[in-house]
């Protein structure tokens, strides 16, 4: 089950928020979360529920077996090692085994049957949350949890469960065992998650469609503003497909009373890839600068090395193809780039060049994300730089641009601060009655907007789901 879904809106939705406010105990308010978290993951896939279960069920003996011998590091460094052994094996096993397979037949020019394993729907979320669970006990930094009840909760809870953000347990230990219910949050909770869902359908998926028409052609059937017009498309796809959903899952949180950090910050009107990283999925970067590159050294020590493994992780998280890889050494070069050279020219420019430094780059990675197969990658950038002897322009670039032209500009505005704080302002100049008033009108408009979109249309993908 998807948020962005008329079975979500109209049934599980408002089942979960009638059961769980129906009963005023915080612990059967958990558990009836908990069953609904598991129905919610169960939908699509009910089989991969035993997995996550497992893999909950492991590290809550994991972190009490660490917090009982942390004054005994022998015992307790073997307990982070079976966390992790078990956690990143399992992430292995389901996420990469083709991959690792196909690259060996490849290489080695062997014919080694692929297991063909589905991937279970959010693994590299929840493995994420449960590593920096027991990471966090072994540190110190958190107790552990002893009813398994509210440690079962911080890892299915359906808010994040699919698609993130990556959630840390101590973030949220406090509203898991004592959250108080806020009529202000919730109101909060419920205009955020009306401005994901309309940033998800009514931006994503038309920009998604646009973009398939172009860069799912035929490189003999393409022409260069064409493959310019549909990779543009999938930059404003992408960002709107993920913040949109991170927004939801926000606007969620707050209607049960959790507060989940922000996971995006405008990162299209950065002034460098290292900004930029700085506001793209911010919970994840966080993450491995936290728990892979601080603990490798971090600017300290061998700082190249560290940043090249974070981002060669960070390539191969995003999926497991060869382009990902691509994609995580393309940011990691820049980068690094930018850290020993290009940041002190950058900062003697204009803002508007450094602006357009980054969303060129920018622009031209989510090519290599885009793209699976390597020879069509190649092709793409050949056909972008007019290598190729394909046509600038046809007619269909015209009149895809002509009939979106409002819909773009409003895509381009709501890919910065600007219409948000310009809301917040006027707001600001109502009385409290009045500006309720306003914003119910608001989640009105963009509910409805959505919800005549989910009926008359059926593209409704979710980029992030793969991973």
């Amino acid at each position: 089950m998807v948020f962005a879904s008329l079975t979500f809106l109209f049934f599980f939705l408002p089942a979960c928020l009638i059961v769980y406010y129906s009963f005023p105990q915080r612990q059967v308010r958990n558990f009836i979360l908990i069953l609904f978290s598991l129905f919610f993951y169960a939908w699509g896939e009910p089989i991969w529920i035993c997995l996550l279960i497992i893999s909950a069920t492991w590290d809550y003996f994991a972190g009490l077996w660490i917090e009982k011998n942390l004054n005994r590091p022998f015992l307790a460094k073997i307990g982070i090692i079976a966390s992790l052994s078990v956690n990143l094996g399992l992430l292995a096993t389901f996420k990469y085994a083709d991959f690792v397979v196909a690259t060996v037949n490849s290489l080695t020019g062997l014919a080694f049957t692929q297991p063909g394993i589905l991937l279970p729907i959010g693994i590299s979320f929840y493995t994420f949350q449960t590593i920096s669970y027991t990471v966090g006990v072994y540190r110190r930094e958190v107790k552990a949890q002893h009813n398994f009840c509210n440690f079962f909760l911080f890892v299915v809870c359906f808010h994040q469960l699919v698609a993130g953000p990556i959630i840390r347990y101590a973030h949220v230990v406090k509203e898991i065992e004592g959250r108080v219910f806020n009529l202000d949050d919730f109101y909060q909770g419920v205009y955020t998650f009306c401005k994901g869902l309309f940033k998800k359908v009514y931006i994503a998926n038309t920009a998604g469609e646009i973009a398939l028409q172009f860069l799912n052609k035929p490189i003999t059937d393409a022409t260069v503003a064409g493959e310019w017009l549909g990779l543009i498309m999938f930059t404003i796809q992408i960002y709107f497909d993920f913040s949109g959903y991170s927004d939801m899952a926000i606007g969620l949180g707050k209607m049960f009373g959790f507060h989940y950090k922000p996971n995006f910050n405008y990162p299209y009107t950065s002034k460098s890839m290292t900004d930029f990283w700085r506001r793209w999925h911010i919970s994840l970067g966080s993450f491995f600068r936290d728990y892979v590159y601080i603990p490798l050294g971090g600017n300290k020590s061998h700082a190249t090395r560290n940043i090249l493994i974070v981002w060669g992780l960070t390539g191969i998280w995003h999926g497991a193809s060869w382009n990902f890889v691509i994609w995580g050494l393309y940011f990691a070069i820049i980068l690094l780039l930018e850290k020993h050279l290009l940041m002190k020219i950058l900062e003697t420019t204009p803002r508007w060049i450094q602006h357009s430094y980054a969303l060129i780059l920018i622009v031209l990675g989510w090519d290599i994300f885009f793209y699976t197969d390597l020879n069509r990658l190649v092709q793409s950038y050949q056909l972008l730089f007019h290598v190729l002897d394909n046509p600038l322009y046809d007619y269909r670039v015209t009149s895809a641009l002509s009939a979106n032209i409002y819909w773009f500009i409003l895509a381009l505005l709501f890919s910065t601060p600007y219409p948000s704080r310009l809301n917040e302002y006027f707001l600001s100049k109502l009385d409290v009655y009045l500006s309720q008033g306003v914003i119910f009108l608001q989640n009105i408009f963009l509910l409805g907007v959505s919800v005549v979109l989910l009926v008359g249309k059926t593209y409704n993908p979710f980029i992030y789901f793969r991973f």
